[in-house]
């Protein structure tokens, strides 16, 4: 950790302190967390039967994946997302406003300028990436289907990554419950687009126009409405980007941008191999499921997010006995919020699947038994990694992914070739457990030992913020 980001976690002086309320924040952000995640579960549950059978097993075998494709691209910030919430933290603790502005400007013009050029980009090689051999496109869906589908999402994309930066700042300022509810609107206004598109009888390309629209829309209003009430002090303007925190932003930004690169393959991977191993026809079979499962994984990153920059307030004021206490607490919810859905949905998945679909997909309990598991491993660190991200902690979360990426996908390739579909989140568990795991636990306890104050004055710290 660098000189610079230990001076902003020091302990601030008490007259800087902030009202002992970072509790009461957190309850409120974790709850409308699951109010969030509940809005993001009712649209899937809702769109898949109207649109698989309304795309056709290979038309949205294709959408799905290069919606994994999408979800890859996810380091496409460049890691300063999260490096702004790890940098703003000590600059809510400390009440300064100034150099909270230098960053946030600083983060919105880069991020700007690397939209416009990646968008430009994109579109004038458009006709030079070989897009079917990309997605091992093959039966009823053309080439120019499939061009049209990535390039929509891909651009769709890109335009969301200034506009999302909204959510870091919301979360660094620890207005986490309202940012919650307005990702709820994006995902109930999508839910509200796609059904108005597909009873209109409009054509599948309307719908995934109207699927990725959502997004861009509620996240510009939300920019605007944020800035333009109470926090017009950091609102971003030009004349306020500083070359200097510009550098301490990239530093910090570079180590997320590296993590997420490794952990978007990592996670994303899954759509794709099946593809190529198994061909488009069995992505329909796992991604239902796993869609499915993967909005409880949301809900536990939702839940804990709100932890990082709470983490970084307590970081800031020496106070690691909140920090412990509350990893602890968290890691229990979480994992009791994974678990409980996803043994339920093991014994009754194949009974949901068949009431709910009109398209048979089968109900593989050995899939979604791995499918569970998986989850749940990730909702029992996710608590530790949020404590290490506070912090600037990133190496050993980069040694850990690394070495899953690279075993997990040899795992999954080949469990899908002799297995089956069900193997493979079976094999990401696996390599999960071997690589992540141990890297986490190191990377939580080296970051307590760097921040561990006396205990005299940790003492002070907590009774103050009791």
């Amino acid at each position: 950790m660098s000189s610079r980001l230990a001076e902003q976690i020091r302990p601030a002086p008490a007259a800087h302190r902030r009202p002992p309320d970072r509790t009461r924040r957190l309850v409120s952000g974790v709850a409308t967390a699951l109010v969030s995640r509940a809005a993001g579960f009712v649209a899937p549950i809702v769109l898949v039967p109207v649109t698989l059978p309304y795309f056709g097993n290979d038309l949205y075998g294709l959408w799905m994946a290069v919606a994994a494709l999408v979800g890859m691209a996810s380091f496409a910030d460049l890691g300063l997302g999260g490096g702004l919430m790890t940098k703003l933290a000590p600059c809510h603790a400390n009440g300064d406003d100034e150099r909270a502005q230098r960053y946030i400007s600083s983060a919105y013009l880069a991020l700007l300028l690397l939209a416009s050029v990646t968008t430009t980009m994109l579109w004038l090689l458009a006709d030079d990436i070989p897009w079917v051999s990309v997605f091992n496109v093959s039966g009823e869906v053309t080439p120019g289907q499939t061009r049209l589908i990535a390039l929509v999402c891909l651009t769709a994309f890109l335009v969301n990554v200034p506009l999302s930066l909204i959510t870091r700042v919301q979360y660094a300022y620890q207005q986490v419950g309202r940012s919650n509810i307005w990702q709820a609107t994006a995902s109930l206004s999508g839910l509200v687009l796609v059904l108005a598109v597909v009873g209109a009888g409009l054509s599948p390309m309307f719908v995934i126009v109207a699927s990725v629209s959502a997004p861009l829309l509620v996240n510009l209003v939300n920019t605007v409405w944020f800035f333009g009430g109470k926090k017009t002090r950091i609102r971003p303007r030009l004349g306020a980007v500083d070359a200097r925190a510009a550098w301490e932003l990239t530093r910090l930004s570079g180590l997320f941008f590296m993590l997420t690169v490794v952990m978007s393959f990592a996670t994303n991977t899954d759509t794709l191999i099946i593809a190529h191993a198994l061909g488009l026809s069995a992505v329909a079979g796992f991604v239902v499921p796993a869609k499915l499962l993967a909005q409880l994984g949301q809900l536990v990153v939702l839940v804990n997010v709100p932890l990082w920059p709470a983490n970084g307030d307590a970081l800031a004021q020496g106070q690691l006995s909140w920090v412990r206490r509350t990893t602890r607490r968290m890691t229990a919810l979480s994992v009791l919020a994974a678990a409980v859905p996803s043994v339920a949905l093991v014994f009754f998945g194949d009974w949901l699947f068949a009431a709910w679909l009109p398209v048979s997909i089968g109900g593989d309990r050995w899939l979604l038994a791995g499918l569970a598991v998986w989850w749940v491993l990730q909702a029992a660190l996710s608590p530790r990694f949020m404590v290490q991200n506070a912090a600037g902690v990133v190496v050993p979360q980069l040694v850990g992914w690394v070495a899953f990426l690279a075993l997990s996908v040899l795992g999954k390739w080949y469990g899908a070739r002799w297995f089956g579909t069900a193997a493979v989140p079976w094999a990401g568990a696996a390599g999960y457990a071997l690589t992540v795991l141990p890297a986490a636990l190191y990377g939580y306890r080296r970051t307590l030992r760097m921040h561990r104050a006396p205990a005299a004055q940790e003492g002070k710290d907590e009774r103050i913020a009791a």
